[in-house]
Parts: C-alpha cells; structure tokens; sequence
C-alpha cells in the first residue's frame, strides 16, 4: 500500500493532456483524473487545432487548456504544455486513456522511492473498454509486452508515463519537427534519455484503461507505417536497441520462423509434403510465444486465444516488412538532425480554446 506523503515530501504532478477533436473521451479522460486519490497535481489540456469545443469540457472539471493556431501533432502540444505547467514531474496521459485513482499516487511514490529517476512508465490495463476483439487484441498484447518487461528499460511512453520536468526540459522534449503526427516521438525521447545515462523504469502498477476503438487497417497502418518502420529506422540511427519490450531475441527468431512458414506454404503448392514443415514452423512459433497465449487464454478464453494467434502471425510478418523497410530507408533518407540539447524550439500558442 502507498503511504500518503507529506505536502513536502510529495512530487507536484503536473499533467498534460494533448487532444484533438476526441470531445467524449478527453470527457472520460478528465472524470478519471478527477477521480485520483493523489491531492498534489494540476491537469492543462493542449488542444491541438480541434474543430470541436474542448474549453467548456475542460472548464467543467476545473482544469487549464491551452489551443495551437493549427495542428502539429501530439509532440508539438506536449511540448507547449511542458512549457506552461510548473510541476516539479510532468505526466503524459493520451486523451483516450483514464488512469485507475491510484495512477497518480504510485506515480509520485516511484519518484519518492527511486532517487535520480528520470522517468517512468506504465501499461494499459486488461479491461479495454471498447469491447471489440481488435481492440481487445491489440490493448492485450500491448499490457502482456509491457508487464513482461518491467524494470529499468530505454524507451519511453507518453500514453500513461511521467518524467522530471528539469530533464524534459534538458533534452528539448519531444522531436515535434520530425514527428507531426502521432508516431514514436516517445520512444525516441526516452532512447535519447537512456543513451545519456538516465534511468527510466517501467512499473506495472502504473495502469490506465483504453478507449480506443481500433480497425484493421488502422492497426495495420499504425503499426507499419506510424511505429514499427520509424523505430526500425531509429534503431539503426542509434546502433540498435535493448532486448526488451518489442525487440527481444525470441520476437526477432519468431519473425524469422514467420517468413520461413511462407516460404514451406509456397513449396507445398508443388509438393504437399511441405505442409509438415509448415505445421512444424508453425508449432516451434507458437512454443516460442507460448507465454503470450496463454495470457490471451487467461485473460479471454480459447476463442480470443485461437483468433489471437493469426493475428500475432501477421504481426510477426509485417514486424519482417518494417525491417526491411525501415532499413532501406535509414540509408537512403537523410539523418535527423541530433536532438540532445538542452534548448526547445518555440511554438505559437494561443491560450485558452
């Protein structure tokens, strides 16, 4: 259990909210902070160009908002919102996520605990409340990636996370020339950070619950061209990456056994004896990903499971594609210029929506 702290003792929270045009679920969203049992935090809602009305929503649960002149993305309205709080840690909630009413609390308690940390994230939890099985699929195996690799990890997530104000600032936050749209501005800032010998941790008990209903081909586009072919490019900038979250050893074999299961299934059209070495290909992909099945079984049952694992096969195949991709492009396409610094670029706000 969390002992309450002391006014002296207790971080300041400061958290921001970027939004655009997502009018019921940033209502969701501010119902749930509303709701903390933590005392020691502010909220300032960003609202990014929205051709909605976000003021009076946020003016109803006695919160600050700030509006862009037009929409430059997530990274841009984070950073704006780094520069017009005054809390000692900034926390990044999505405007489709509400946090649980301890979120904020273990948050402040982590930093209490952990000296020097620069940042921490959480997960999703495993009740997503959109309840198609897209949706449930995607936020499951989300929380599944993210439990299994808490500890001290070199990324970052700007969907439930918090970081030091002073080291936000530092680092320039987030790259919002690059990224425009939302893509993998976090990651990016939190590889910046750990290069630089920050530590970031992630804590599972740092949860939050999402209302994103999502599609196939909103998935697909999102994790291919928005993620998965950004990251593959980030990492070959940096020299590659940690063995954790998504790029551990066993994903990378399991990519590999993937695209070996295509090529089995292409013999067999001429001899049908390579259906064994599908089946086979196939059996040693689902041993080595077995933990994460039998989470989908736990969590929803041999139906989602059997639906889950197709599902996670595709991904594995377009995990191949972004590689590939990803690749080709960190050779053709110019460098970023290196983000490091200690300086933000300046953004036009108007205050108020």
């Amino acid at each position: 259990m969390i002992q309450s702290a002391t006014s002296q003792q207790a971080p300041t929270l400061s958290v921001i909210v970027p939004a655009y045009n997502a009018s019921e679920q940033l209502r969701q969203c501010l119902a749930s902070l509303s709701a903390s049992t933590y005392a020691h935090f502010d909220v300032l809602v960003v609202d990014d160009g929205s051709t909605t009305p976000v003021k009076p929503i946020v003016n109803g649960y006695g919160y600050r908002s700030m509006r862009t002149d037009d929409r430059g993305g997530p990274a841009r309205a984070r950073n704006i919102g780094a520069r017009n709080v005054h809390g000692s840690h900034l926390v990044f909630v999505d405007a489709d996520v509400c946090v649980h009413p301890d979120t904020l609390a273990v948050i402040a308690e982590i930093f209490q605990s952990h000296n020097g940390l620069a940042a921490v994230v959480g997960t999703y939890d495993e009740h997503p409340r959109h309840p198609g099985f897209l949706s449930q699929y995607k936020n499951l195996f989300h929380r599944y990636v993210h439990r299994r690799s808490a500890g001290t990890i070199a990324t970052f997530w700007a969907g439930c996370g918090a970081m030091r104000r002073d080291v936000f600032l530092e680092f320039g936050g987030f790259d919002a020339d690059q990224y425009r749209r939302p893509a993998i501005e976090d990651i990016e800032l939190g590889t910046r950070l750990a290069r630089c010998g920050h530590q970031i941790i992630l804590d599972e008990r740092v949860q939050a619950t999402h209302l994103k209903r999502w599609s196939f081909w909103n998935l697909l586009r999102t994790d291919v061209f928005a993620r998965g072919i950004p990251w593959v490019q980030l990492m070959r900038r940096v020299g590659g990456m940690e063995n954790s979250l998504n790029v551990r050893w066993s994903q990378r074999i399991s990519v590999v056994l993937s695209y070996l299961t295509l090529v089995a299934l292409a013999w067999s059209i001429r001899q049908p004896l390579h259906l064994i070495s599908t089946a086979l290909i196939v059996l040693i992909i689902i041993i080595i990903n077995s933990k994460l099945y039998r989470f989908f079984w736990n969590c929803r049952g041999l139906w989602f499971t059997l639906r889950g694992i197709p599902m996670h096969l595709l991904y594995l195949l377009y995990c191949g594609f972004c590689v590939v991709v990803g690749t080709i492009r960190s050779y053709t396409d110019a460098d970023p210029p290196s983000r490091p610094g200690p300086t933000m670029s300046t953004d036009t706000i108007a205050p108020g929506s």
